[in-house]
């Protein structure tokens, strides 16, 4: 063990790693932030191997008392420093040498038929158990924002696109509520997860198992787990449900680009529907004028890096043989930047979203008649015309508007009755020519109608009020 830092490993090593190495392979100022879960997982083995007769009494006693000294160290240090400047490798290394000054020999009694392999993957395991509920949490936030603004807002109608052309009349809501159920879905992929990610590591030593008669469920009880890994080898090798959480985050933040996409054309001079508030906007450094919408550009930068990482990690892990390797060390970084990036950008979105104004009166001026094509074309079919037929003749009727410059609306009744007999009425095509009631038509389940974005306003609130995810002890 060298003399400068305390060491896990080495008793058959003449020399030390070389400075370059130690670079590479130190991994404290990123797994320090696992001290605490560290020191939870030292104090559920320590009374383990007393309930199975291989602690005393008196050595579990100044186990748990010197990890509680240890905690209280750590938490000061990390609080006054935001890091840790102990010498050793890796966060395991730190709680025990820091045990060691506390607790004496007992802290060299800890460690039985425990591998940093196993201990590690714990660690991991309960960090994400005790910090996914935050970023439910805040996913629910976003939706509940989303949710609010589409209620009050409901009588708000501008156009709806595809092909980001004008395309048929919607709901503000409705467009609103768009993101708010794709959100809705992230939320349940994340609670999908927590019974594959629920199951303890501990007591799966390096490889093989543990040789000590110890009740591994009661032991993942103590820790908050909701089961066992049923197999060593495959308990200390599993990246699965990083994996699984990477690639969830990339989702969630594909579709948080997609939402910052969307309000960033609707925010330019040339769209003018919203307008975001200070606190969510910056300037240029050259032109006074400017109003950036750099958090959501943000958003959609980080969207790409969340992709990457999930990829990057993937990379990692697919050709790797069975069990422990230390390419594996690379899983923390990556899991905090990911966790952190995506936590940040839901709490953008959704203060952004709280804060904007919406400009009803612009989504209405860019309202265009020719999107009541459609309208037409129905108008047709309800009187009994082929809907094919239909929408050859709507187009022959905007080429005819186009050639003599007037809108659908304007165009005289004369002219629909020549291409088309079918129309019975002007009263008939004047009503066609009403945004509320062109909205109104669509009734059906998942419509932009009133009723129908009540109907999903009422589920997105009910589910609000019954969705949960607790986090571990």
């Amino acid at each position: 063990m060298s003399a400068d830092r305390y060491q896990l490993w080495g008793g058959c090593f003449e020399e030390e790693p070389s400075s370059v190495l130690r670079r590479l392979n130190d991994s404290l100022s990123v797994d320090s932030r696992l001290f605490r879960e560290d020191i939870q997982g030292s104090r559920c083995w320590a009374a383990e191997l007393h309930r199975s007769g291989h602690l005393t009494e008196e050595d579990n006693k100044a186990i748990q008392d010197g990890l509680n000294m240890v905690e209280k160290d750590v938490e000061e240090e990390m609080l006054k420093n935001g890091r840790l400047r102990d010498p050793e490798e890796d966060i395991h290394s730190v709680v025990e040498r820091r045990l060691f000054k506390r607790a004496g020999v007992a802290a060299q009694r800890l460690h039985t038929a425990r591998s940093r392999n196993d201990q590690s993957a714990t660690d991991t395991r309960l960090w994400m158990l005790g910090s996914l509920p935050k970023l439910h949490a805040a996913l629910k936030e976003l939706i509940t924002v989303l949710v609010d603004r589409a209620s009050n807002e409901i009588d708000i109608i501008a156009p709806g696109y595809t092909h980001l052309q004008r395309a048929q009349p919607v709901r503000w809501s409705h467009f609103l509520l768009s993101h708010a159920w794709a959100l809705r879905d992230d939320v349940t992929r994340l609670e999908e997860q927590k019974s594959r990610l629920s199951r303890c590591p501990l007591g799966s030593g390096a490889i093989a198992g543990c040789a000590l008669p110890i009740d591994r469920m009661r032991l993942a009880n103590s820790l908050g787990f909701e089961d066992v890994t049923p197999n060593s080898m495959f308990a200390v090798s599993s990246r699965d449900h990083l994996v699984e959480f990477f690639n969830w985050a990339s989702l969630c933040g594909l579709h948080l680009s997609r939402l910052a996409e969307d309000l960033i054309i609707y925010s330019t001079q040339e769209f003018g529907f919203v307008r975001f508030s200070d606190q969510f906007s910056t300037g240029s450094s050259l032109m006074p004028q400017k109003r950036n919408p750099d958090g959501l550009e943000l958003i959609r930068g980080a969207a790409g890096l969340l992709l990457g990482e999930a990829f990057g990690f993937s990379c990692v892990m697919k050709g790797l043989p069975s069990t422990y390797n230390k390419d594996l060390q690379s899983d923390k970084e990556l899991l905090f930047r990911t966790y952190d990036r995506l936590l940040d950008c839901l709490k953008v979105a959704a203060g952004t979203i709280t804060t904007m104004e919406v400009n009803n009166n612009k989504a209405f001026s860019c309202l265009d008649t020719d999107m009541l094509a459609t309208d037409i074309a129905h108008t047709l079919v309800r009187n009994g015309f082929p809907f094919r037929q239909a929408h050859h003749v709507v187009g022959s009727i905007l080429r005819r508007a186009s050639a003599l410059g007037v809108d659908l609306k304007n165009l005289p009744y004369e002219e629909y009755h020549k291409i088309c007999p079918e129309f019975k009425s002007k009263e008939e095509l004047q009503r066609i020519f009403s945004w509320e009631t062109s909205v109104e038509q669509y009734t059906s389940l998942g419509g932009t109608s009133r009723d129908a974005v009540n109907h999903q306003l009422d589920i997105l609130r009910s589910w609000l009020g019954s969705t949960q995810l607790t986090c571990t002890k």
